[in-house]
């Protein structure tokens, strides 16, 4: 089912990202993620894509795995960095075939192992360019875009970080689900500048609990998010357990903040875990 079909008769929608295990034997880690999950009905659930399409064939055979053996609405990323435009055209032949209805449209990043940058940009230089090619070969998919509350890491400032969602927006994209953010003035803040920038597509957001701080400071560094100094400070030398509480303690005023200001969705990246996840949703009483 189309998202963007969801998105426009429900209020509000739910869902889960996953990604490809490298290794076999994290596989059944994912399993159990997946069947506890779908208890709560997500509205559709997202399959991430490796740097350069590094992942491409993993991500294409778990995408289809999900859709067909736990009957979920699934979402595949797509990247085009370092990828032609015959091999992406390939790709949604391949989706379609499939019977999958929906893109997360994304530049992706730049392979470490290519000597030549320019390489990387042969076919494909911003995702807006993905967004356009995916319209031209078939008009039927829902494409998501990614939109980035605190400006995305490459870009001066959020005003020409916002002026580049808008040319996804303009090539014809659907939805925007936001990076992960742990301060929803900037998410407010960000709201009121797709306003100002003619921007009206349903906005996502993306939620991520913490339950490893220096993981995810690790990881908010790579992508422009602030964690709060406070939380930093409450969860640093803390057990595992004691930083998962804390974690789903703070996610979950997050998201109530959220939901009472009439967000259109709300985004898990799960990391392929699912505890954290389900005691936030139980906390909202969203079971």
């Amino acid at each position: 089912m189309k998202i963007s079909d969801i998105l426009s008769r429900k209020e509000r929608v739910l869902s889960f990202e996953f990604f490809p295990p490298k290794k076999v034997e994290n596989e059944h880690i994912l399993f159990e993620s997946i069947e506890r999950l779908k208890r709560w009905n997500p509205d559709f659930v997202s399959v991430t894509y490796g740097a350069g399409g590094s992942t491409r064939d993993k991500t294409l055979d778990w995408t289809k795995k999900i859709k067909d053996d736990y009957l979920l609405n699934v979402m595949m990323h797509l990247t085009c960095i370092a990828s032609t435009r015959e091999g992406v055209i390939n790709i949604l032949k391949e989706l379609k075939k499939s019977g999958i209805d929906n893109i997360f449209a994304l530049r992706g990043d730049i392979p470490e192992e290519l000597d030549n940058i320019e390489e990387a940009f042969k076919d494909f230089r911003y995702a807006s360019d993905l967004v356009r090619l995916i319209r031209e070969v078939d008009d039927s998919f829902s494409i998501g875009v990614a939109g980035y509350p605190e400006g995305h890491i490459e870009c001066p400032n959020i005003g020409e970080d916002i002026e580049n969602l808008k040319k996804k927006v303009d090539q014809g994209a659907d939805f925007i689900i936001t990076q992960l953010f742990f301060d929803n003035r900037y998410f407010y803040d960000y709201l009121d500048m797709l306003e100002k920038y003619c921007i009206t597509l349903p906005v996502i957001a993306g939620i991520m609990p913490i339950i490893n701080i220096k993981q995810v400071i690790k990881f908010t560094d790579m992508c422009g998010a602030t964690v709060p100094e406070y939380l930093k400070n409450k969860m640093m030398d803390r057990s595992p357990e004691e930083m998962l509480n804390i974690g789903v303690d703070f996610a979950t005023k997050q998201c109530r903040d959220l939901l009472e200001n009439n967000v259109k969705g709300l985004h898990f990246y799960t990391l392929n875990r699912s505890r954290a996840t389900i005691n936030v949703l139980k906390n909202l009483n969203l079971d």
